[in-house]
């Protein structure tokens, strides 16, 4: 087991598993612009890292993310347009590297995630909650609204319930959070660790190529018209996987009744 330290997180490398904690337990990992950009430059290097095949996006201490730190936020009530810009835009840039990555993201939550802890979580691919955990959109409380995370969001959660959400800044349980679609489990905290781990061991299980294919199709293929051009798509997708290195091995490997080569 491999760790890197940076400012505000933990990079953990245990075989072909990826933790990236959030590390600011004091200020509940609220983040600020050196956590942000820690983690866009981690998730890019996650990305590129052949060794890497799941990634999972956890806390230090009680709190999940409570969204924008009160310091950072000082700093941006005196900003310009222009530097409201730049600095949504650095913002836009962590939530895209995290949906982007190749390798899956499971976000293990617990405690509170709030605003743009919404964000991170929802930009996740799975995300597995604990029962105590709370979620809120409170940005309308401060004037303010979840534009750059309203993406992940809206896909996470649906439109119907972000009309509410958005609008009321309720704080909502985690059983909402799985009725809504935005969490995949909620699980006790006793069980959490357990919960991501068995994800994990799915994920790394099934072909790397595959996995990093069907993130990409799932992407792609979300809230497209069904047009004679979208089903070439699919016909195309499947006839390149088959055709690939790993589809061929994992066909012939499961008809020789062998474990494939990704897992020897």
């Amino acid at each position: 087991m491999q760790s890197t330290d940076y400012q505000t997180l933990e990079l953990i490398r245990d075989g072909a598993l990826a933790t990236v904690w959030l590390n600011r337990p004091d200020v509940r990992n609220a983040f600020n612009e050196t956590t942000i950009a820690e983690i866009t430059a981690v998730f890019r290097g996650l990305d590129r890292d052949a060794g890497v095949r799941a990634v999972v996006l956890a806390a230090r201490g009680p709190a999940f993310c409570a969204g924008a730190d009160l310091n950072w936020m000082k700093k941006m009530a005196g900003y310009s347009r222009d530097e409201n810009l730049a600095d949504a835009a650095g913002l836009a840039a962590m939530l895209r590297a995290i949906h982007d990555c190749a390798k899956p993201v499971v976000a293990r939550v617990q405690g509170d995630c709030y605003a743009g802890g919404m964000g991170l979580a929802a930009a996740a691919d799975v995300v597995v909650a604990a029962e105590g955990a709370h979620f809120c959109l409170s940005e309308v409380k401060l004037g303010l609204i979840p534009a750059t995370i309203s993406p992940y969001v809206i896909r996470a959660m649906g439109a119907q319930a972000a009309r509410r959400y958005f609008l009321t800044a309720e704080r909502f349980s985690a059983a909402e959070a799985h009725r809504l679609g935005l969490a995949h489990e909620v699980v006790a905290a006793d069980a959490l660790d357990a919960t991501v781990q068995a994800l994990v061991s799915a994920l790394v299980a099934a072909s790397p190529h595959a996995v990093a294919e069907a993130k990409r199709l799932v992407h792609d293929m979300t809230g497209q018209p069904l047009t004679e051009a979208l089903v070439d798509d699919t016909v195309a997708r499947i006839a390149d996987i088959r055709a690939s290195e790993q589809g061929r091995e994992g066909v012939k490997s499961f008809l020789e009744k062998r474990k494939p080569s990704w897992l020897t």
